[in-house]
């Protein structure tokens, strides 16, 4: 299977990357190789690649900038998506694009299912659920088709089929289904990402713990971490499967706040051995952040039940995921 990684240089991307390199043949691209901006530069650059999956790991994930820059977040988060599932229609290729807990407004106080209505409250998550819209649109793709055969243009649409000599016409009908059967596009939904490749929270309550007695974090927000690993190690599962609705939601299991992560960050640098100089996380309120200017979901934990039902298989827990993190990328420092 030839797969194309867009945001290759990211923090899930890298990872993605590092996983399916010796597995599959991957062309990754980063962010100075392929702008998501450009229409024109995603379209001249992917369209002469032969590919049977394009995974896009990238965004314009700052929160607080995307309010600034409202047109660049929806150029790169709504625009670039729609672009990529098109290109990935015209090939016959699916795609597997990466969207986040943000599309929910945090009125729930329990985890979001995939068909709960998103109502996001920022332009970031604004720009992720538009991306979402266009992708989960552009489904109808042109199917293989037995050689000699032609589209029925009467029809209409370029899954009809005008089979052609008898000896195509009497396929039976499974084998019919098969050749008009297309993949859809796959919409994997995550939240707080962490992994080795680029700092995110985690990582930086880390370096403040090692720099500062005392340290806070939010205790009003809620939401679950998700290990990049693990969703590099789940994702193939889904490479040749539709997914009823094209939504898919993954993280470890559990919630937590942000305080909480971080109190049980500091807790496995501890048992590692890690020496800190704060050992207590402070409490802080989302209302204490004036200095934000994009408002946050307050509980956007995403429930992974369909995930499980599909594959018979719970994701692990989000301490034991963040244990296996500190235990693998920082104890080893």
């Amino acid at each position: 299977m030839k797969l194309v990684i867009v945001g290759a240089g990211g923090r899930l991307g890298t990872a993605l990357a590092r996983e399916y390199r010796e597995k599959f043949s991957v062309i990754g691209f980063d962010h100075t190789q392929l702008d998501l901006a450009n229409a024109n530069e995603l379209r001249e650059k992917l369209c002469t690649i032969d590919f049977d999956l394009l995974i896009n790991a990238a965004a314009f994930t700052n929160v607080d900038l995307c309010e600034k820059e409202r047109d660049q977040a929806f150029r790169i988060n709504a625009d670039a998506p729609r672009i990529l599932a098109e290109i990935c229609r015209d090939k016959n290729a699916k795609l597997i694009h990466f969207s986040t807990d943000y599309v929910f407004d945090g009125g729930k106080r329990e985890p979001y299912i995939e068909n709960d209505p998103a109502n996001p409250i920022s332009v970031y998550g604004e720009s992720k659920r538009a991306g979402e819209k266009f992708v989960l649109r552009t489904q109808d793709r042109p199917a293989s088709r037995p050689e000699g055969s032609r589209l029925d243009q009467s029809a209409g649409s370029p899954s009809s089929f005008d089979l052609g000599p008898p000896a195509v016409a009497a396929l039976d009908a499974e084998g019919a289904a098969r050749l008009r059967r297309v993949r859809q596009h796959l919409i994997v939904r995550v939240s707080w990402i962490f992994g080795p490749d680029r700092p995110s929270f985690i990582d930086g309550m880390i370096k403040r713990a090692r720099e500062n007695e005392q340290i806070d974090a939010i205790s009003d927000k809620f939401s679950t971490p998700t290990y990049t690993h693990d969703i590099a190690q789940m994702l193939p599962q889904f490479f040749e499967v539709d997914v009823e609705g094209g939504i898919l939601h993954f993280a470890n299991a559990g919630e937590c706040s942000w305080q909480e992560y971080a109190q049980w960050a500091l807790d496995c640098c501890a048992t590692e051995g890690i020496a800190l100089k704060a050992k207590i996380v402070d409490a802080l309120k989302l209302a204490d952040m004036k200095n934000w200017s994009a408002r946050r979901p307050v509980y956007s934990v995403l429930s992974t039940a369909k995930y499980s039902a599909l594959t018979d298989v719970s994701p692990r827990a989000w301490r034991d995921a963040v244990a296996d993190y500190i235990r693998h990328f920082y104890s080893q420092k």
